[in-house]
This record gives C-alpha cells, structure tokens and sequence, in this order.
C-alpha cells in the first residue's frame, strides 16, 4: 500500500476541512461527515476552531483506501496563521491546494502556492464548490494557468488523453516519450508531478461528496511512495502544542530509521510517549518508522523546522509579522502574564514576546487583527486572564550600506578580551550571517567559538531607532586574549560591545538605514474609482501597475507593492469609496527603505548610547583599575591593530 503525507492548504473560505472531512470520511476515519457550520468537523477540534469556523491549528488525521494511506494535516486558511502553515510544509510528500470555483484566486491562494514554490512541495489542486450558483470551474482554470503555471491541467478520466500532449510538453524527455510513443507512461506522469512539473486539476463540491472519490483515485494513481532516504533516525519539528493536561507535545514527521519511546532524543531529554492523533483522540505507539508522523512529549527545548537526527535545523522565516503590540494585562500581574505568553510563543515562536526589564511592558509580534482576537481568547480560555492590546506599531529593521570594522575591548580587573569584527552589508532578506576569517595563531580555537556563539546568542539591535539588525555579515577578524585572565563571559562582552561601537561609525557617517515592511497589493475596483485609487498608491508612496480588464471583467486589477505603514488599514478606505464593491488583498512583500525614516527616527527619540543593555563602549585597565573608554576613542586606545586599514 502507498502511503505518504499530504498538507490540505486554501485560501480562507474555499472549503479546506470540508474537503479533509469528505477525505476523512470516504476513507472510514469517522463514519459521520464533519461539518465545519456545526462544529463537528474532526479536523477542528479546538472550542475556539468550533466558535468562529475557522481553522486556526494544524491538525493530523489519516485516511485509509484500497491501495492508499493518506496522513492529513490540515493547516490554517486565514492569512493571519499562514506561518501554521509554513511549518507544516517541510514535512509533506504532496499538497492539495483547494481553490474556490466561485471566488478563483485568492490573495493567500498567491501566498501559498509561493510557499508551495519555496519548500517544492509537489500538488494537487481541487477546485471546490462547483455546485454554487456562479460557479466557473473553467475560468478557475484559466487563471491557475495564467497565474501559476500553465501545466495546472485538468486531470478527469475523461479530460486526461485530450490533455497528454499539454503533459509532454512540460518537459523535453516527456515530450520525446510523447512524440514516440505517441502517449505518456504512468511513472513518467508520476515523475512529472513529483518534480512540479505539472499541477494535476480536479474538481468538486466536498460538501456532497461530489469528485471526492476522483481525487482520491488521482492520489492513488499519480503519486509515488516517498523513498525512505537514510536507515539511521532522522525527523523535522513542525508543530509545538500542549494538550488539555498541559504536557508538551513535539510534532514530528519521522524521515528514516526507527524512533522507540524512552529514546534520549536531545542532550537529557527522553520521549516519554509517542503518539499518533486523529483529530483530537490519540493513540499510544511503541515506536514509529519512516514515514510516519506523530506527537512525543517528554522534549522541552524543540522547535519548528528542528532538524533531529541526521535531519540539520530548517529556517522558516517566508513568513514574518509586520506589526508589534503592547500587552495591557487586566486581572493579572505581568510576569504572570508573561509566562503564560511565553507558553504560547512556545506554539508560535512568531509571537517573539519581548519585556522591558525597565518599564515591564510586553510587546508581542502579530500578523493582523484576527491573531491579536485569537490570541486575547485563547489567553481567556486557557489560563483564565484578560488581557488588551495598545495599537499596534510598525515592525522596523536596521541595516548598513557600507563595510566597518567594528572593535570591542572589555578589560576590567583581571578580565580581558579584545574583538575585531568586519561588518559588510548583506543582500536583502539575508538577514545576519556569521562567518570567521582569523588565525588560530592570534586566537584560540575556543576563544573564537565563544566569540562566534556569543554573536547567535543575541538579537543585535541598531543604532537609529534601535530596531533589530538584519541584513548584515559579520565576520570575525582579529582580536585578543589573555592565557592568565581571559574567561568566556570576557568574550561575550567584547563581541557584544564591538557591533555595537560599528554601528555607531557607520551612524556618524549616516552609512546606517532603516528598513520597512512593505505589501504586495492586489487592488480590485471599478473603471469609475481608478484614478482615486491610482492617487491614492501614490500618496501612500507605493509602485503600482494598472492591467487593462478583459472583456470578461468588469472590474479594474491595479498590482503593486507599498508600506505597510501606509496600506495597513486602506482595506476599510477601499469598501467605502467603492460602496462594498472594490477588494483589497494583502500579503508581505519583504522590507526595503524606509520612506520616511528621518520622521520614524526622530519620533523614536532612541538614544544608542544610553541603551546600557546594548552599549558601544569599552572598558580598558590601567594602574589596577577599569575604566570607560567612549565609542569615538576605541580605535585609537585598542590593543590590535586594524585589520581593515
């Protein structure tokens, strides 16, 4: 029997867990349909999930047929949980990407089959609801062609011989195939596919139960068995969640070998329990084999994209928040309402809960509006406490535009380290990168491993409004120690200080830039309010490009990007002046220069050298004593010549 792993993703709306449902049923998972308008769907377990119909977690459910063995996980359609889903696609064999035949292409539909791109998960796409009155199953299609990928191809018993030569053409070996044999062989289709060569289009309405089994017929025949890559232990993290007793669960796909419980997976920690779940009910395993997913507790340091085993680390970082709020707490006090959002970071490191060890304040990052209303009632629900958000802020970024060689000296009383670090900009979105070009003859090896993990250990945060750091490499070139006097927190301090006094060179020489998010946009109104559009993407500094409608629409398409710092709430602006008709769509764009910096930074009002936790100074000895040495002068008081000179 085939058996692999498959990710059910869709824009909000499209009828995701209803197809997983109809999945789930035709396969005797449950022997009722599920519906998500009742709260009976067994992919949306959650008392939240059930209240506002809509999935909000990744959840694992298997389907057993004939000749296959599906493993679902059903994954997050709001836009606002698409980092949900970005976990879980590292760990699928295929996707069915659901589409609805009434609504077509969506603006997360896009973000989507991005990420689909970006993690080269081969897919299956499922046009949903064709039963609704407005349907247009071959528009759909047109557009999946026009948009994504011209092999997005109708795959119907009976479409399948009209679309072969399409299906050669793909790709050149296929085609000869084609041209020789005049058809296509089962594994040559299966190939294509496996690569994303071509897109295989089927269609239905879930709720009925209509081209469910054509789907499933599909998988069975045009899906390959993955290939077990390695007999020793290897998995990926993909989820972090904790079940009604509070236990912590680790989600894992299983790549190779075997994983028993009581196996010390990490440094002292052991798998208690291995689980495998439908819905919410689990069942206990002895062991699990390639393959395979499943839930372990007994982990407490995991995390998603986790390599384990033979498996290394995965970032997952396609999906970023744009906005930070601060936490009000209202009938708890905030170190306790600190730990319970630590839990919940635990689930979505995305959160990136961060507190002013000053002021108290707790900020946490979000992607929109939805999450903030989620998060406050799962807070509300879980632990019992009420909690508000202050409006939410811009998420800015700093970078550099020229090289430096930032020096850090930290010598107190029978301490000493001394650290050079070449700092050169990085190509956008490459977010900081370490790297070490310095002899073993002028440092140790394990002074400069303390050097290097003192470098990760820490979010580096710049100089202008003192926003995090990115895009930046940083290389470690010189530097000293002392055999008699030089400890590992020494090294620490100097690393620290020496981006720091580099950063503040580059500010005296205004080489220092801040960055914004920005969104791709996809704005659709009427021929009568194009201009106001148009002028107001340009009041709002965004680029933009006009696509002339079709006989067929009867509404304008303007495209663009713009920032978010000036798009953000435009969606309600749009319904107005449109009268409901017009249609904004989202999604992150990445971070590019900040159109108004000079405003952002002087309302910041952020003093770099007053930040004592991330200071640019160094400390120097002389006649038994420490004593400050200010930023501007390091260069000339260092021990170690520089390197860059």
């Amino acid at each position: 029997m085939k058996k692999f792993v498959t990710g059910i993703v869709a824009h909000v709306d499209a009828g995701k867990t209803t197809l997983s449902e109809a999945l789930l049923y035709q396969g005797g998972a449950h022997r009722q349909l599920g519906r998500v308008d009742n709260g009976t769907a067994l992919l949306d377990p959650e008392q939240i999930e059930q209240q506002r119909g809509i999935t909000v977690f990744s959840h694992q459910a298997v389907a057993t047929f004939p000749d296959l063995q599906l493993t679902l996980l059903d994954t997050p359609g709001h836009i606002d949980f698409a980092a949900q889903t970005e976990q879980v696609l590292p760990v699928l064999d295929y996707a069915i990407l659901v589409v609805s035949a009434t609504d077509g292409i969506q603006g997360s539909t896009r973000t989507l089959w991005r990420l689909l791109a970006q993690y080269q998960v081969p897919t299956f796409i499922f046009i949903n609801k064709t039963d609704v009155v407005g349907a247009n199953p071959t528009r759909v299609i047109k557009d999946l062609q026009t948009e994504f990928q011209a092999a997005c191809l109708p795959f119907a018993a009976d479409e399948l011989d009209d679309q072969m030569e399409d299906i050669a053409t793909s790709d050149d070996q296929a085609l000869d195939e084609y041209l020789t044999n005049g058809t296509l062989r089962v594994a040559t289709i299966q190939q294509l596919i496996a690569n994303r060569k071509v897109f295989p289009v089927y269609q239905g309405a879930a709720l009925k139960l209509t081209g469910v089994d054509e789907l499933i017929a599909g998988l069975t025949k045009w899906t390959q068995a993955p290939a077990t890559t390695s007999e020793e232990f290897g998995a990926r993290v993909f989820k972090i969640s904790h079940d009604d007793q509070g236990d912590r669960l680790t989600w894992l796909r299983v790549s190779g070998g075997i994983l028993a419980a009581k196996t010390e997976l990490l440094p002292g920690e052991k798998v208690n329990q291995i689980r495998t779940y439908n819905g919410s009910k689990f069942t206990l395993q002895p062991r699990v084999t390639a393959g395979d997913v499943c839930a372990v507790t007994g982990l407490t340091t995991t995390f998603p994209g986790q390599g384990l085993g033979t498996l290394t680390d995965r970032q997952l970082s396609a999906i970023q928040p744009v906005l930070t709020y601060a936490v009000v707490p209202q009938d708890v006090d905030p170190q306790t309402c600190l730990k319970v959002l630590r839990k919940l970071q635990d689930e979505d490191p995305h959160l990136n809960v961060q507190c002013s060890e000053h002021s108290q304040e707790i900020h946490v990052q979000i992607m929109g509006e939805v999450q903030l209303e989620i998060l406050q009632q799962l807070i509300q629900e879980r632990y019992g406490y009420s909690v508000s958000f202050q409006d939410g802020e811009i998420l800015y970024q700093e970078t550099i535009t020229a090289p430096v060689e930032g020096v850090g000296h930290f010598e107190p009383l029978r301490h000493y380290a001394e650290v050079h670090l070449l700092m050169e900009p990085a190509p956008r979105g490459s977010g900081l990168t370490f790297a070490q070009d310095c002899s073993v003859d002028i440092l140790k090896h394990n002074w400069q491993e303390r050097i290097m993990t003192s470098l990760r250990s820490k979010e580096h945060r710049g100089v202008l409004i003192g926003a995090p750091l990115t895009d930046v490499k940083i290389t470690l070139i010189n530097g000293r120690g002392s055999i008699k006097h030089s400890v590992g927190g020494d090294f620490r301090e100097a690393t620290w200080r020496a981006v720091r006094q580099g950063l503040m060179m580059l500010k005296h020489q205004q080489a220092c830039e801040l960055l914004e998010p920005w969104y791709h946009f996809r704005l659709t109104v009427d021929s009568e309010n194009v201009g106001r559009a148009i002028n107001d993407i340009q009041m709002m500094h965004g680029d933009f490009q006009l696509q002339e409608p079709s006989d067929q629409q009867q509404m304008n398409i303007i495209t663009g990007t713009a920032p978010v710092a000036s798009m953000r709430d435009y969606a309600t602006t749009v319904r107005t002046y449109t009268h409901g008709q017009g249609n904004l769509e989202l999604s992150f764009a990445g971070y590019q220069p900040c159109y108004n910096a000079d405003e952002v930074i002087a309302a910041a009002n952020y003093v770099p050298t007053a930040d004592l936790d991330n200071t640019p100074d160094s400390v120097f000895c002389a006649h038994g004593a420490g004593y400050p040495v200010k930023w501007d002068q390091v260069p000339v008081a260092a021990h170690v010549e520089y390197r860059t000179k």
